[in-house]
């Protein structure tokens, strides 16, 4: 069961390496979140596609349901009633219409409730120098909504993935109460290892936050390759846990009071300025 307010909490990251098959995505994030629970995780979050890795349009639009149909999402809500869990399933992909997607992120209580959820604001498009090319706004539909949840501890702010390059949307986030961010990403293999840990830890930094940032890692069977690494970051900037690239679980005690004391030390959430850009 959940620790009382204010207390220190264990917070468990799922790493994932889910493919093009629903029910074998789903049943490997079973399992690891059983296995972080059982080692005294009270919050677990998965990473960001965890019930399916599919870029092939068709193929997705045939694998995915409605939300009020989607039984990842069913199994997920059962999953976290048995184990008396907070859960965050870091994204599924979800039919909004015929024709697209909400890369949608769910917070679960305890007692298998929807507390909250969150679509993906911004949209990865781009073609990079190795030949490697994508599209998320093709099949996705971008979310318009920057969202904070009370947990019994802190507070959480949501985001996913591509999210962690905008940096106004944590500092929103923070300076409206967040005192804990989850970034569940599939990161690239290639940008992961130039920005990931650097971005992540400039966020927690930046915003006297608590990181989660559950990942995808490895060569998955679309053939994208995944960074790993998943990160639970102090709010000071401190790595507390990290993995590889093979899917499991890390393990983390995250204490609020540590978010204050940073926060006082660099006071920077209330120093902004109005300021105008002027060009010669």
């Amino acid at each position: 069961m959940a620790s009382p307010t204010n207390s220190s909490f264990r917070a468990a990251c799922i790493q994932l390496r889910s493919s093009r098959d629903m029910e074998a995505s789903l049943g490997a994030a079973e399992q690891l979140i059983r296995e972080a629970a059982g080692d005294g995780a009270e919050f677990v979050a998965t990473p960001e596609n965890t019930n399916i890795m599919e870029l092939r349009t068709k193929a997705l639009f045939a694998a995915i349901h409605a939300q009020e149909d989607d039984p990842g999402l069913a199994r997920f809500q059962k999953l976290a009633a048995e184990l008396k869990i907070w859960l965050l399933i870091g994204s599924l992909a979800i039919r909004v219409s015929e024709n697209q997607a909400a890369n949608r992120q769910f917070l679960l209580s305890p007692k298998g409730g929807i507390v909250s959820t969150y679509d993906k604001v911004h949209m990865f498009d781009v073609d990079l120098a190795n030949g490697e090319s994508y599209r998320e706004s093709k099949n996705f539909a971008a979310g318009s909504e920057a969202k904070i949840v009370d947990l019994p501890w802190l507070k959480l702010g949501h985001s996913i993935c591509y999210d962690l390059r905008f940096a106004y949307q944590y500092r929103l986030l923070a300076q409206n109460g967040a005192g804990l961010l989850v970034v569940p990403a599939a990161f690239t293999k290639r940008t992961g290892l130039a920005h990931w840990h650097i971005l992540l830890r400039a966020r927690a930094i930046e915003t006297g936050c608590f990181v989660m940032a559950p990942a995808q890692g490895g060569l998955h069977d679309n053939g994208r390759e995944t960074f790993g690494h998943s990160l639970i970051i102090a709010p000071w900037g401190e790595i507390l846990a990290e993995s590889g690239e093979d899917p499991g679980y890390i393990l983390a005690e995250i204490d609020p009071d540590m978010i204050q004391q940073a926060r006082a030390q660099v006071p920077s959430l209330q120093h902004d300025r109005d300021i105008v850009v002027k060009k010669p």
